[in-house]
C-alpha cells in the first residue's frame, strides 16, 4: 500500500471531497489578508502624507526668515495674505488653564479627541507676525479700557484674549468681573478688571450694532420687532470712549434671523417692508460710519473692525443638519476662496473705506484666511460630556473652539496695536 493510497483511506485527505469546514477557513484566511492588507496601505498613505506635509514645513524652515511686521514699512507686508503653517509651539494657552471660557469654547475637555486645530499659526507671505507677548500688551494697555462689541463670534475673540492675557498672570484672582457676573451664557454685557494693570476687558452684545426693538403700534401684525438702520445701539454710551475699540457684526445679518422671524426694518418712522437683507446692512454700516465720525475721539480710541469670519456647514445649515465634525485639517496651500463673495465683508469694506483709507480705523481682514480653517470649529464639542452628546444634526460650525483660530484674531490684533505704538512714538 503507498503512502497516498494509506492518507486515503484513513481519510486524513480527501481531494475529490473537501469539508466546508475546510473551504470556510480558506475563505475567512482570505478575507482576514485582504484585509490587513487594505489596512496596511491606510496606515502607509497616512504615513505618506505626514513625511509631505513634514517635508514641506521641514523645507519652510530653511527658507531665509522674513522681515519682522514692525520692522517693515506701512504697506510693505499685508498681513492678511499667507498661508496657515504647523507649529509645535501652539497652543499658547491651554483650555484646563482658563477660568475664563464659555463651556461651548472647551472642545477638548468636551471630549474632541484631536489637537491638530490648536498647532497652527498664521504665517504672512512678505513678513513675520510678531510673537504674542502677553505681559508687553498689559502693560500697553495699563490703565486703560479694550471693549469688544458685536456678536457671539466677537464674543468668542473676547474670550481668547481673556485666556491670552491672563496667561501672563500668576494670581488669578486678581482678574473678576466687576460686577460679579458669571461668564457661562451671560447674555449682556461683561467686563473683566485685571487688577495688577487697572485695566478691564470688556464685551457689549450688540449683534446688529443697531438699535433692535419693538414694533411701532401702527405696524402690520407680521412685524414684531425692527432694526433702526439709521440709530446705533444705545449702548454705544457706554462703550464710545473705550481706548482699544474692537467692533465687528454680520453673523446676524440673514434672513434667518431677521424678516423670518419678523424682524423687520425701520428708518426713522418709515417700516421698510421691501427692503432686503443686504441693503438693510449697508444701511447699519453707514451709520456706523456716521457714528464714528461723530463720536469717536480719535486722539484716545484706537477703533478696530474685525473682519467676517465665514461658517463652515457641509450638507446643510445649523438649522437642517450641516454639519463639520469630520474635518481635522485646515486647506493649506491652496487659495482661499475671495473674500468679495461675503455680502458681510463688501458691506464693511465699502461703508467703512473712508475712515479704512485716512486711518482711523484698522481693519483686520480675517475673512480669507479663515475660510480655509473649516477643521477648527465647535462642531459637536459644545456640550459639557455631564450634559450629554449633542446630536449629530445639531452642529455648530459658526462659532471657533478655543484655544484655536481667534487667538490668531488677537495675534494679529496685538501686531496692529503695536505697530500703531510705534507710529505714534510711543514706548
Amino acid at each position: 500500500m503507498t503512502y497516498l493510497d494509506f492518507l486515503k483511506k484513513s481519510k486524513l485527505l480527501k481531494f475529490q471531497e473537501p469539508s466546508t469546514g475546510i473551504i470556510g477557513v480558506i475563505f475567512l484566511s482570505c478575507c482576514l489578508i485582504f484585509f490587513f492588507l487594505m489596512l496596511d496601505c491606510r496606515i502607509l498613505n497616512g504615513l505618506r502624507g505626514q513625511f509631505q506635509l513634514s517635508s514641506k514645513l521641514n523645507h519652510s524652515s530653511v527658507v531665509a526668515k522674513k522681515l519682522g511686521f514692525l520692522e517693515v514699512g506701512d504697506g510693505a507686508c499685508d498681513l492678511y495674505v499667507g498661508n496657515w503653517v504647523w507649529d509645535e509651539t501652539y497652543p499658547l494657552y491651554r483650555s484646563q488653564d482658563c477660568l475664563f471660557l464659555d463651556t461651548g469654547f472647551r472642545c477638548t475637555e468636551n471630549g474632541r479627541p484631536d489637537d491638530f486645530y490648536t498647532k497652527w499659526r498664521w504665517q504672512p507671505k512678505d513678513c513675520d507676525l510678531p510673537r504674542f507677548d502677553a505681559k508687553d500688551l498689559l502693560e500697553k494697555l495699563r490703565g486703560q479700557r479694550v471693549a469688544f462689541v458685536g456678536d457671539s463670534i466677537g464674543r468668542n475673540q473676547w474670550e481668547s484674549l481673556l485666556c491670552m492675557l491672563s496667561s501672563a498672570i500668576p494670581d488669578k484672582t486678581s482678574i473678576y468681573e466687576v460686577n460679579g457676573n458669571p461668564i457661562t451664557k451671560h447674555m449682556g454685557s461683561l467686563a473683566f478688571f485685571f487688577q495688577d494693570y487697572n485695566c478691564t476687558i470688556e464685551y457689549y452684545r450688540v449683534p446688529f450694532l443697531v438699535v433692535q426693538g419693538r414694533a411701532p403700534k401702527s405696524a402690520p401684525k407680521n412685524v414684531k420687532m425692527t432694526l433702526r438702520l439709521d440709530q446705533i445701539d444705545w449702548s454705544s454710551a457706554k462703550w464710545r470712549d473705550a481706548d482699544l475699540l474692537v467692533i465687528n457684526t454680520g453673523h446676524w445679518w440673514n434672513y434667518e434671523k431677521t424678516i423670518r422671524g419678523g424682524c423687520y426694518f425701520q428708518e426713522g418712522g418709515d417700516i421698510k417692508l421691501e427692503m432686503s437683507v443686504p441693503t438693510a446692512l449697508r444701511r447699519s454700516i453707514r451709520t456706523l460710519s456716521n457714528w464714528i465720525t461723530r463720536e469717536v475721539n480719535f486722539s484716545r480710541t484706537h477703533v478696530i473692525f474685525r473682519g467676517y469670519a465665514p461658517v463652515h456647514f457641509r450638507g446643510g445649515n445649523w438649522k437642517s443638519g450641516g454639519g463639520c465634525h469630520t474635518e481635522t485639517i485646515p486647506d493649506i496651500g491652496e487659495e482661499p476662496e475671495p473674500s468679495e463673495r461675503h455680502l458681510q465683508y463688501r458691506a464693511v469694506v465699502e461703508g467703512l473705506a473712508k475712515h479704512i483709507e485716512n486711518g482711523n480705523i484698522d481693519f483686520l481682514n480675517v475673512t480669507g484666511m479663515t475660510s480655509r480653517r473649516k477643521d477648527a470649529h465647535s462642531s459637536m464639542y459644545y456640550l459639557n460630556p455631564k450634559t450629554g452628546k449633542p446630536p449629530i444634526h445639531r452642529q455648530d460650525c459658526s462659532h471657533w473652539c478655543l484655544p484655536g483660530v481667534p487667538d490668531i484674531w488677537n495675534e494679529l490684533l496685538y501686531a496692529v496695536v503695536t505697530k500703531r505704538w510705534i507710529s505714534e512714538g510711543r514706548p
